[in-house]
């Protein structure tokens, strides 16, 4: 296991409970699960009298914190995933459902998950440790990084999607009752992703509730980005990293936004606006241009006011 640098402190075993064949790791830390799972790779080439059914699973993904078991054996199959209706994927060795539809030049790494009646077409990859949730659709040459999850969502062709993100979860959307009780909305619409967009590592997209929430061609995102339910991306859109859009938020083609631009939920910001790092935009954006500070300004008076505020400081500092 040192060898390809993967694991620390691993022990094999032959002849596990139950008489079933085959050896398991138990990794006391790990870098990186792409690594772990190399490691099993290379263990599992010094297999003896396993049958050509025998498979190779990932039991459980995550254990107690720094712990991380692989077993070999068909029947952990079962205890992975809960059914047989899970195969093991011929290029990769990553594991779908029998009634997901999948082209055979489709890569599905060790580790990695498809659900039922998900649609992976052709040259999609699908990293170590990622979960593509039921009914999802993914388009031709999409990359998705390790441990990404897709769910409630739709991706174009040519993506890339890197790890860690996490696509059609429930937006953060609540109310209070007559009781004074705090109760969740219903979220129960979906991601559309275009064609050729880029999200960055950790990145989320919330599902929608009244609107499905789009992400329109081209556009590019960074790592940390938080896109709130129901929000709308024209294409040709750049969104840097820890940009934070609420929900029910409509934006414009060709829309630059800043590190740390945070903007406030139901608003509108027009196609062709840049908006400088750490801007907050508290209503509606309606002419292109260039735009900062907290609230959006017009950028010539935004830097007019810091002017001011330099010239206030000086004199309060001298008086």
């Amino acid at each position: 296991a040192r060898a390809v640098g993967g694991l620390e402190g691993c022990r094999r075993q032959r002849g596990s409970p139950g008489g079933r064949r085959g050896f398991t790791v138990v990794c006391v830390s790990f870098v990186m699960m792409k690594r772990a799972a190399k490691a099993l790779h290379v263990l599992s080439k010094h297999k003896r009298g396993w049958s050509h059914s025998d498979t190779v699973t990932v039991q459980r993904m995550f254990l107690p914190p720094n712990r991380l078991h692989f077993s070999v054996a068909e029947d952990d199959l079962n205890e992975c995933v809960g059914t047989s209706d899970y195969g093991r994927w011929h290029n990769g060795g990553g594991y779908c459902h029998k009634s997901a539809a999948i082209d055979p030049t489709a890569r599905i790494e060790i580790g990695a998950l498809v659900h039922s009646e998900s649609v992976l077409r052709a040259n999609v990859h699908v990293g170590s440790g990622a979960v593509v949730g039921p009914s999802v659709s993914v388009g031709e040459s999409t990359k998705i990084g390790y441990n990404a999850v897709l769910s409630n969502c739709s991706v174009g062709v040519s993506c890339v999607i890197h790890s860690g993100v996490c696509i059609g979860q429930d937006g953060f959307g609540f109310l209070v009752d007559e009781e004074g009780c705090v109760k969740k909305k219903p979220q129960v619409l979906y991601v559309r992703i275009g064609n050729d967009v880029e999200i960055g590592a950790n990145t989320c997209v919330d599902r929608g509730s009244w609107r499905d929430t789009v992400i329109g061609d081209h556009s590019k995102i960074d790592n940390l980005v938080q896109i709130g339910h129901n929000v709308i991306i024209g294409k040709c859109c750049i969104l840097c990293g820890q940009v934070g859009i609420a929900g029910s938020v409509t934006i414009g083609d060709y829309v630059t936004m800043g590190g740390r631009v945070a903007v406030r939920d139901h608003v509108s910001i027009a196609s062709k606006v840049r908006l400088a790092a750490n801007t907050c935009v508290m209503k509606d954006i309606l002419s292109p241009g260039d735009y900062g500070g907290f609230p959006a300004v017009p950028i010539h008076e935004w830097r007019r006011q810091v002017s001011k505020l330099q010239r206030f400081y000086r004199k309060d500092s001298n008086s």
